[in-house]
């Protein structure tokens, strides 16, 4: 099974690859998550949810669940 973003140490970069429209809430969509987009990991909260990216320049909280649901490349 690939990586995805949940996988990612904090630091760590990836890049989105394709994913299910579906299975992504369209926020997440809008503020630039999308396949061909470079991902870094800046902090996991405490509990280890949410997990804080940044993505296409902006910051955002994501949910550890909907974070293991989007495939990366680590690079």
């Amino acid at each position: 099974m690939g990586d995805t973003i949940a996988s990612l140490k904090i630091g760590e970069k990836g890049v989105i690859d394709d994913f299910s429209l579906d299975a992504i809430p369209l926020s997440l969509l809008e503020m630039g998550c999308l396949p061909g987009k470079e991902v870094r990991l800046i902090q996991i909260a405490p509990f280890l949810d949410p997990l804080y990216i940044k993505v296409n320049g902006s910051h955002l909280a994501i949910r550890k669940e909907m974070a293991g649901q989007i495939n990366i490349t680590k690079i």
